[in-house]
């Protein structure tokens, strides 16, 4: 089953850099964007540092999701740890 990634970064931050495939549900509008996930799907909640996106999963888990993942460190330590061919801001 593949992961639902949910970048919940504003848009001119996903204008600059994304993650192919994922979905964007800016935190300002994440509460009603969120009704659209599956509360079975794995869902990863990515943003710049993970601050934001630990906010995002801790409202999906108080909504009854069960398998929701912050990434730590956001998409940043992402471009520098996992893919350095990313961009960075």
């Amino acid at each position: 089953e593949p992961l639902v990634l949910v970048d919940v970064r504003e848009a001119w931050e996903w204008e600059l850099v994304r993650l192919e495939g994922a979905r964007h549900m800016p935190l300002g509008a994440f509460a009603e964007a969120s009704r659209t996930l599956d509360p079975a799907s794995e869902i990863v909640v990515i943003c710049h540092h993970g601050a934001r996106s630990m906010a995002a999963a801790t409202f999906l888990a108080a909504q009854g999701f069960r398998r929701v993942w912050n990434l730590a460190g956001g998409l940043d330590r992402y471009a520098v740890e996992g893919d350095p061919t990313m961009g960075r801001y």
